[in-house]
């Protein structure tokens, strides 16, 4: 039977034969079930916080990786789509009067028809400019969409913000009691809900690029004119990828949102947004996907937790003022770890990871 099938046919069916019993199978076993356990294990508000914003940063990522990794476009636009996604929930519940269960799935549809009309434009406008134009371009929209959240305060409330409450078991003070030392309240029921959906989405992101449709755009990505040569109409598969990138963004936005309660445009729309993004993907690797959990999780752990230098250092050196302002520039050691990665793992931690591992297997 496998002797009628072409060489690639033969090593997807070789691939789909092994796939529960390669390394990266357990891995990913073992990090799904890290993150389940990480509530009771570590009932601390921070800890899952920060847990919980790498869980919905790992998919935004992963989504803008489609575009910047996979199709080989950059572009400027994501965290428009992100911030989008955000204030779509927070607008529906707070013009709506009162949280209801179904303004969460409203909002997903809501985040999803904005960000894939959007999406669509910025394709027809934007892709026919190439390089650095595109990604100006992108650049533009985005501060245009920022702009317009900060000035249209009746509709955004501009800087002041959209505080909102989450319906029913997500709400913050609603309560079932304790189960293995850890409450389980609106906090914990929106971690789970959180973590099922991006596990979801990234599932369908990896989904995408490993099915014929993502080997097309890869094939954009390292050589566009030959694939426009061997009849591929390349712009239709752009215009896919962009789309799709987009709108799983906003998905991430909604959950941001929920976790927080708040959005207002510097915590969803703003540019330190969309830096935060790509240095998540050169960290973590262009087209690697599951590099989006590496990057985003650097990026959070880092600077939530390089701050308490200071604390640590006023604790352990009590009396030495020099070692308390040296604590206090962790901004720069951020940018010192940054730059470190970089050097020592150019095309990302996973990536390098892969490609160190590549030239063992061909000795």
């Amino acid at each position: 039977m496998t002797a009628d099938l072409t060489p690639v046919q033969r090593e997807r069916v070789k691939e789909h034969e092994t796939r529960y019993r390669r390394p990266s199978f357990l891995v990913q076993l073992l990090l799904l079930s890290a993150l389940l356990i990480t509530p009771f294990v570590f009932p601390s508000f921070r800890i899952m916080d920060t847990v919980a914003k790498i869980v919905i940063f790992a998919v935004v990522v992963a989504s803008y990786d489609v575009i910047l990794g996979y199709t080989g476009s950059l572009s400027l636009a994501h965290a428009m789509f992100f911030g989008i996604g955000s204030y779509s929930l927070a607008l529906i519940v707070y013009h709506s009067g009162a949280p209801h269960w179904y303004h969460i799935p409203l909002a997903f549809v809501v985040a999803t028809a904005i960000s894939s009309v959007l999406a669509v434009l910025i394709a027809f406008f934007s892709l026919r400019v190439k390089a650095i134009f595109f990604a100006m371009m992108t650049l533009a929209l985005s501060e245009f969409a920022h702009i317009l959240a900060v000035q249209w305060y009746d509709f955004t409330l501009a800087e002041d913000g959209v505080s909102f409450k989450m319906p029913g078991i997500f709400k913050v003070d609603w309560s079932a009691g304790t189960f293995l030392g850890a409450e389980v309240n609106g906090r914990l029921m929106t971690y789970y809900f959180i973590l099922v959906v991006s596990v979801l989405l990234f599932r369908g992101l990896v989904q995408f690029v490993e099915s014929p449709v993502g080997r097309v755009l890869q094939s954009v990505r390292d050589n566009e004119q030959r694939s426009i040569a061997l009849g591929y109409k390349t712009f239709r598969y752009q215009i896919l990828s962009i789309i799709l990138s987009s709108s799983v963004a906003s998905m991430g936005g909604v959950m941001f949102a929920m976790w927080l309660g708040y959005v207002n445009p510097e915590s969803v729309l703003a540019t330190p947004i969309m830096l935060n993004i790509l240095l998540m993907v050169i960290i973590g690797g262009l087209g690697t996907l599951y590099g989006s959990v590496i990057g985003s999780a650097f990026i959070e752990i880092t600077q939530t937790y390089l701050p308490e230098l200071q604390k640590i250092a006023k604790a352990v050196f009590p009396q030495v003022e020099m070692i308390h302002r040296l604590a206090e520039r962790w901004v720069l050691y951020f940018g010192i770890l940054f730059v470190l990665v970089v050097f020592f793992f150019p095309r990302g931690i996973l990536g390098t990871a892969r490609e160190m591992l590549a030239r063992r297997r061909a000795l």
